[in-house]
């Protein structure tokens, strides 16, 4: 008998894998910051220079850090670039000197102020993404106070053995420094699935969990741990028990993995001759890497938002226009649909118009945002068409589309920006494929009125599925209302892809139901024509779509149609799957050995 104490922490899955080892805590330590009034203008003068020469230094240490990237990730030090922006943006820098001119705080207290105020502003945002700069934030302002403080900035160059990495978070500055040989796995106490760690973990096929709360409370350094970076789960100090159970998971997921990623290649293409696009849905460059090593046949979703959320003023078109150039060029001639901005009003502060919306979730935000600010919508418009002239694979989605006004303004602002382009004699793509993304009711209400006006469809199903349920999964007294199978979801799924069909044109899944394998059953039944999804979803989904029978397949999603609750469909899937799929969770799921009978639910919700 094993009588053991250990501890088990939940957190997010970031990067598939586990990782069994010690524990190196990444402290950088609270700093201990003075507090005093200054006296005289003088005093004040000094302190808005001692101000002015830290964030100088901040800059400068990360330039250093940007020069000594390996050549493989060149495109992470756009990550470093956000930092450098974050201290010289008039919400902070200008702020801080206000506090020490105005208030008369020292440099340190100012800093602290202004960062506050700056980080309110994101964490009140209903957006992961927006949430996620908080990091940025967060490690910009941790870098000048501890200038500002005389301490030293803890390096990843002090690691000298392979260990699992555990810290509040890591900076952007953190993670492109991690090196694969000697970080075994990553566990960090906030972030999310689109975090700068979560991302480099992804690219650099480290194991990773995310959003662990309290763990770096709970782990002391040099602790044993078990980290399974695909259901987030982190054992500290595991039994015997423990570490043969994961020791043999390990060396099977290793196993399976390598093996169905050589085939990943492949077409996904069912046994009886169905075939479907397997895509990728990517956020910056550097994950087109990821996207093709894992048999991504097109990039189905790249999110524009990166540049607008990132810059001290209004983006420049050359800019944005290099990034989608360069994107083009290194998926060419696979397809690169183009999201147009993503976002809300409240999320531009630092360089647009501020406005007052009660409830930004549901206010001026993506198309509609775009449709206000025409401006701003030609400015990425001229620079996504002058990138479809390059290899003419590009394909532009408009997000959030409510009804059929938005595409005819849209259309309307477009010829406007072609004819502008023409005069001036600048190519394009004069048949650049248009769509919209299937996100919310209405447009499933009216999707065979939007059909016949565009080229195709994308169904975003993680907006798709909180306005359909009327949920935000983030919060969580309600996120466990929060399912894709529920029978609403699935109808509305249906419906949207038969009036693209009727109209002939394809119907493609971007949300995370796509990357999630054990699905691909009701997916495939319901008829969408592509799946796009995370890079390192893709070897596991093109494999069960490679397995499956579209015929059976069919019969199988007119049946669970038929069913009422979410529950139902979740059983009935369940039984499927085990009996069609059953390595998927022998090595997926973790107690699948150690139970026979049903392996736990959370793990078919989790997002690799």
């Amino acid at each position: 008998m094993d009588n053991h104490s250990s501890l088990t922490i939940k957190g997010i899955g970031a990067a598939p894998g586990i990782a069994i080892g010690k524990a190196y805590l990444l402290e950088r330590g609270r700093i201990p910051v003075p507090r005093y009034r200054l006296l005289g203008d003088e005093a004040v003068a000094d302190e808005c220079r001692r101000f002015e020469e830290a964030v100088a230094k901040a800059e400068s240490d990360l330039e250093a850090i940007k020069k000594s990237i390996r050549s493989e990730f060149r495109e992470h030090a756009r990550l470093l670039e956000v930092q450098q922006m974050i201290m010289r943006d008039p919400s902070i820098y200008d702020e801080s000197l206000r506090y020490i001119q105005k208030e008369r705080s020292n440099a340190e207290l100012a800093v602290i102020k202004s960062l506050r105020k700056a980080r309110d502003l994101f964490s009140g945002l209903n957006d992961e993404n927006a949430r996620s700069r908080i990091a940025d934030v967060n490690a910009a302002g941790d870098r000048v106070i501890r200038i500002l403080a005389g301490q030293s900035h803890a390096s990843m160059e002090e690691i000298r053995e392979r260990v699992i990495i555990i810290a509040h978070d890591l900076s952007p500055a953190d993670a492109i420094q991690l090196q694969v040989g000697r970080t075994l796995g990553v566990v960090t106490e906030i972030g999310g699935s689109t975090s700068h760690t979560s991302i480099v973990a992804r690219s650099l096929n480290i194991p990773a969990v995310v959003a662990a709360e309290n763990a770096a409370h709970l782990i002391s350094m040099g602790d044993i741990l078990i980290v399974d970076g695909g259901t987030g789960t982190i054992i500290v100090s595991p039994s015997e028990s423990d570490l043969s159970f994961y020791y043999e998971r390990q060396e099977e997921l290793e196993a399976y993995v390598k093996q169905i990623t050589r085939h990943a290649h492949l077409p996904a293409e069912t046994r009886d001759g169905h075939r479907v696009g397997a895509e990728a849905n990517i956020e910056v460059l550097e994950e087109i890497v990821a996207a093709k090593d894992n048999g991504a046949e097109a990039i189905g979703l790249y999110r524009t938002e990166f540049f607008f959320m990132n810059r001290l003023a209004f983006p420049d078109e050359e800019a944005l226009y290099r990034d989608y150039r360069d994107l083009s060029e290194l998926m060419a001639p696979c397809p690169v649909t183009i999201r147009t901005l993503d976002l809300g009003a409240e999320k531009l502060t630092s360089w647009f118009p501020r406005l007052e919306e009660t409830n930004p979730a549901l206010g001026l935000r993506s198309i509609r945002l775009c449709l206000h600010y025409k401006e701003l919508f030609k400015n990425q418009l001229r620079a996504i068409l002058r990138a479809s002239a390059i290899a003419g694979n590009i394909r532009l989605m408009l997000p959030l589309v409510s009804g059929i006004g938005e595409i005819f303004q849209t259309k309307l602002i477009l010829k406007e920006v072609q004819t502008e382009l023409s005069r001036k004699r600048i190519p394009f793509d004069q048949n650049m494929p248009f769509g919209v993304m299937i996100e919310l009711p209405s447009a499933v209400a009216v999707a065979d009125l939007l059909a016949p006006e565009v080229d195709f469809f994308s169904i975003g199903t993680n907006d798709l599925i909180q306005y359909t349920i009327g949920i935000d999964r983030s919060n969580e007294h309600v996120a466990y209302l929060y399912e894709p199978l529920h029978p609403g979801v699935l109808r509305f799924i249906k419906q949207a892809v038969d009036a693209g069909h009727e109209a002939g044109i394809p119907v493609a899944l971007c949300g995370e139901m796509a990357g999630e394998p054990m699905y691909v059953p009701i997916l495939l039944g319901l008829k969408i024509d592509s799946f796009s999804m995370n890079p390192l979803s893709l070897p596991r989904v093109k494999n069960l779509i490679r397995r499956s029978s579209m015929k059976e397949c069919c019969r199988f999603a007119g049946k669970v149609l038929r069913m009422r609750t979410a529950q139902e469909v979740n059983r009935s899937l369940r039984k499927m799957v085990m009996r069609k799929f059953p390595e998927e969770f022998r090595v997926f799921e973790p107690n699948y050995d150690r139970n026979a009978a049903v392996p736990a639910r959370h793990s078919l919700e989790t997002q690799e």
